[in-house]
């Protein structure tokens, strides 16, 4: 129903008025980004993922907390995770002290017997298996095909797990440390500074949200992500959570309907929509960060690439074209990343070309990632540049090979006639060819 709509968005957010200088065209490039963010959320698939999610939740939460208790006892600062579970459950409403009371109720009987037994594995394995969903989660919106090793899974995930809960300790400790100090009480004590340490209060929870997303975006996906982006979608995650963690709190207060519908279970329905809307809200943070540093994908959004032949023609000639024009003139040398972005095409459709290429010996890459011609251009004939687009596969099973006499006749003369034009030009032909 809304394919129409995003189809007329997309025309005029990718129109003439969105070329240039002028504040319209810059207002444009910047819609965009929601843009994008809105258009992929409609067709379902983040939507999915983030309430695969919200099961993993449900099975992870108290091995998670569990697993903190028995780090953090050893600090004496176990208690200390209650308010971190409160700020939460907060949009739940009044629910959201009882929600954390039982919490933290199963977490503390898990962890008083977990260490040293059989469970600590079960407890671990669960952990992990949280760990690596979120992880898959956020490879597919950063499409991402390969995935991290066994053994680094094992070995991040662990370090994970143990680092977190002491990097919350030594945060914690040194947060009481400052607001108790003389100095700080002194400070408050002033009529300014008490209102801004109020304030300070009360934006420590979203500024900590805001600090986990951008370091979960940063260090999650099994690439390699900037810190502009990622703290760019920590940003904007962090105030959706708040706008949304206040709306929630109050549709839950004025929504009697919920209380009668389901009884004793509305505070799970309750808890159960918004674990749902945090995931949605951290994966769309995910989306946005993954179109700030790529921008060439906001087009295409998550809809698979399909590239007709003669568009994989035209692009491997003109990659092959750039790139010996780069070498030959000591011009600043080319990456996918800047081809995509000189071509306007979606930096997957620049790796598979680029990899064709790479397997055909036409090109080369050095230690940064420069991309170079594989062999002298004065040897790479431009009839194999053709072949190596023309016979790209999908991967698939090849149809079977029937004969069919009138369709081979024109297959082969078809065959013939671009070869013969081709000849046996090479690359450096066409570079030395008159304009």
């Amino acid at each position: 129903m809304l394919e129409p709509l995003w189809r007329l968005l997309d025309r005029l957010l990718w129109g003439t008025q969105a070329v240039g200088a002028n504040p319209l065209a810059v207002l444009m490039r910047v819609l965009r980004y929601p843009f994008a963010v809105l258009r992929d959320l409609s067709r379902g698939q983040v939507n999915l993922r983030a309430m695969g999610l919200v099961y993993t939740t449900l099975l992870s939460l108290i091995p998670l907390l569990a697993f903190s208790f028995a780090i953090m006892k050893v600090f004496g600062m176990h208690r200390d995770l209650e308010p971190i579970v409160y700020e939460f459950f907060k949009p739940v409403g009044q629910s959201a002290t009882e929600l954390t009371m039982r919490v933290m109720e199963f977490a503390d009987n898990v962890s008083s017997g977990i260490v040293g037994s059989v469970g600590l594995a079960l407890l671990l394995w669960t952990l992990i298996g949280t760990i690596q969903k979120v992880e898959d989660s956020f490879n597919f919106l950063w499409r991402v095909d390969q995935p991290r090793s066994f053994g680094r899974r094992i070995a991040e995930y662990l370090s994970l797990l143990i680092l977190g809960p002491l990097l919350l300790v030594v945060f914690l400790g040194m947060a009481h440390a400052a607001i108790d100090s003389s100095a700080a009480q002194s400070i408050a004590s002033l009529p300014l500074m008490d209102r801004m340490v109020r304030l300070g209060v009360a934006l420590a929870p979203y500024a900590m949200v805001t600090t986990i997303f951008t370091g979960l975006y940063m260090f999650v996906p099994n690439t390699s992500v900037k810190i502009v982006p990622a703290l760019i979608g920590g940003l904007a995650a962090g105030m959706l959570w708040a706008a949304t963690g206040k709306l929630f709190t109050e549709l839950v207060f004025y929504t009697t309907r919920l209380t009668v519908a389901y009884a004793g279970f509305a505070i799970i329905a309750a808890a159960l929509l918004w674990t749902y809307l945090g995931w949605l809200i951290l994966l769309i943070g995910v989306q946005l960060t993954f179109y700030i540093q790529n921008p060439s994908y906001l087009r295409l959004g998550l809809v698979e690439l399909r590239l007709s032949s003669v568009e994989l023609e035209d692009l491997t000639l003109k990659v092959m074209y750039l790139i010996a024009a780069a070498h030959t003139r000591g011009e600043m040398r080319w990456r996918v990343n800047t081809l995509a972005r000189e071509l306007g095409m979606p930096g997957i459709a620049m790796s598979q070309v680029v990899g064709a290429l790479e397997r055909a010996g036409m090109l080369t890459a050095n230690d940064k990632d420069q991309l170079l011609p594989g062999r002298d251009i004065g040897h790479i004939r431009l009839r194999d540049i053709l072949e190596v687009a023309r016979n790209q596969r999908s991967g698939h099973a090849s149809a079977r090979d029937l004969a069919v006499p009138r369709v081979d006749e024109l297959r082969a003369s078809l065959e013939d006639a671009w070869q013969q034009r081709c000849g046996e030009r090479t690359l450096r032909d066409l570079l030395d060819a008159p304009a």
